[in-house]
Order: structure tokens, then C-alpha cells, then sequence
């Protein structure tokens, strides 16, 4: 094993994060000595201290957000005060689109000095920080500025973040591992447009990417109540494609 993906939360949008039905807390990215947290959501730090892995968040060289709403970002502010020892310690990078930290920041100024460096994501640039490299998507329709990420590790491993399915998503995310946020179980047929991947949409999206893994994760109320575990079978039987979908706490070795 050269990594691991800690999965602190698997819940996503507002009412899944209002009832904490599961955690919001995502995703803790390590490969050889490099640690990463993705999408600090509520609960974060609750989460991390409660690990069972004992993580530790002084441990972290950086952040990445993939866009600043609250279920990826609420605890951001908190966990660059751990990475960096309350400030005590100037370390480490956040990666975050602009929008993070323009007029309507989430990322408090107060703990831009606390960090070593802050880079602004752009679309489809590679960065490196110690033992990881990375790229960015194209920008996701979504309604803040939203990018996702593809990890080029000793498996290449992709995370597709919130947005709207749109022709030529499919091509940048050609990885081993394919880590999806699904929210719903079915496609929105009404004229309130929520921009967000559906079960139909992951299921086109297996078919003709066929990675050796597919993760379902961020999921809504209604996928909740049809139990992830049992759609992901269904997908699984229907696509040829390892489809699973991640608990609260799973950890996936690579």
C-alpha cells in the first residue's frame, strides 16, 4: 500500500447536512508521506479526532477545496488553524478557486498568514505539492465556480465533484479509480434545475470510462432513502463496472 482515501463524510447537500443522517466531514487524501484534506464540510474536525486511523491534522501539507458551498467548505477556516498548530506553525498550501476568497469569501483572511502558500485554481493545470500531483477538470456547471481533480498517483485516481452533466465531462475523468459525487437517485425532470449528477448519469458515465473502480459518495436525501449500497449493485449488474458506495469512516487502500 502506497495511499489511502479516508472517507470523513459521505453525506451532501443542505438537508442531508441540516440532519447529519450521514457525515459531511470529506475526504482525507494520503500517498507515501504526503497528506491532503479535500472539501473540509461540516463536522471536519469532529470527524478526523474521531477517526479511527488516529489522523491528525497537524500532519496535513494542504487543502483543497473544489468549490466553496457550505458542504465542501464550512470547516475549511478550522482546519488550516490545525494544520498549522492554531498559527503557530506557518505550513502547508490551500488549494481553492477564486471565488473562495473574493467578496464573498469563505476562507477568512485572518488565516491567509497562517498558511505557507495559496494557489487559485484554474482549469486544467497540474500541481504538485511533495509526493502528489494533480489536475484540475474543466470548470463544472455548477452554481459557484467548481473544478474537480484527477490524482496522478501509482493509480491514477479521479474525484468528479458537483455539476451538471455535460458532453465531454467523460473525457477527463479516464482514471482507475473513479470517486463520483451522486446526489440523487434520478435525473431532475422539472424546471427547477439542480446541478448535480444522478444515478443516470453515473451509469453513462461507467459505461464508457469503465475504470477498475467506481466510488459513489455526497449523497442527498432521496438516494439516502433508497440505500446507496443497493443502487450501487444495480449499477454494478447493469454497467459491468466495480461499482461500491462509500460509508462514513470507509477507508480505500491503494
Amino acid at each position: 500500500m502506497e495511499g489511502f482515501i479516508k472517507f470523513l463524510g459521505t453525506g451532501g447537500a443542505r438537508f442531508v447536512v441540516a440532519r447529519q443522517i450521514r457525515a459531511t466531514g470529506g475526504i482525507w487524501l494520503n500517498y507515501k508521506k504526503t497528506n491532503l484534506y479535500i472539501d473540509p464540510g461540516p463536522g471536519a474536525i469532529v470527524r478526523v479526532r474521531a477517526s479511527k486511523d488516529h489522523l491528525d491534522p497537524g500532519n496535513l501539507d494542504g487543502i483543497i477545496l473544489t468549490h466553496k458551498h457550505i458542504d465542501h467548505a464550512n470547516d475549511v477556516n478550522v482546519m488550516i488553524e490545525a494544520m498549522t498548530d492554531g498559527g503557530f506553525k506557518k505550513k502547508g498550501t490551500v488549494y481553492c478557486p477564486g471565488d473562495a476568497i473574493g467578496d464573498d469569501p469563505v476562507i477568512f483572511r485572518y488565516v491567509h498568514r497562517y498558511m505557507e502558500r495559496m494557489e487559485i485554481l484554474q482549469e486544467l493545470k497540474t500541481y504538485t505539492i511533495k509526493d502528489i500531483t494533480f489536475t484540475t477538470s474543466m470548470r463544472h456547471i455548477h452554481p459557484v465556480e467548481t473544478y474537480g481533480l484527477l490524482f496522478h498517483l501509482n493509480k491514477k485516481i479521479g474525484i468528479l465533484t458537483d455539476t451538471k452533466y455535460f458532453e465531454g465531462l467523460k473525457d477527463f475523468y479516464r482514471a482507475d479509480y473513479l470517486i463520483v459525487n451522486v446526489l440523487r437517485s434520478k435525473p431532475i425532470e422539472t424546471n427547477h434545475v439542480i446541478d448535480h449528477l444522478s444515478t443516470h448519469d453515473l451509469k453513462e458515465i461507467a459505461k464508457a470510462l469503465k475504470p477498475e473502480m467506481v466510488v459513489m459518495t455526497h449523497f442527498g436525501m432521496n438516494i439516502i432513502m433508497e440505500k446507496p449500497h443497493l443502487i450501487a449493485e444495480r449499477l454494478k449488474q447493469d454497467t459491468g463496472v466495480n461499482i461500491i458506495a462509500a460509508h462514513d469512516g470507509m477507508k480505500l487502500e491503494f
